[in-house]
């Protein structure tokens, strides 16, 4: 299952999180307003749920990756 990730070319994850990731850009990334919401309390409505969880998964795969490879390195 690890083989896939630790295969993954870093530029993959990394790309994905400046992109897809932090859109749109202006006026704030998209992310960064959802985990506001998050942490207010007022990500209630669940298109806004559905739209932080699709701009975290670039996030999600890249901290996966990190520690797919530092586990790897570690053995």
């Amino acid at each position: 299952m690890l083989n896939w990730l630790i295969q993954l070319p870093w530029v993959v994850p990394i790309i994905a999180c400046l992109t897809l990731g932090l859109a749109p850009f202006v006026p704030e990334p998209h992310i960064w307003e959802k985990l506001k919401m998050l942490a207010d309390g007022t990500l209630v409505r669940p298109i806004d749920i559905l739209d932080l969880a699709f701009h975290s998964v670039p996030w999600l795969l890249l901290i996966a990756k990190a520690v797919a490879t530092a586990t790897r390195l570690r053995r």
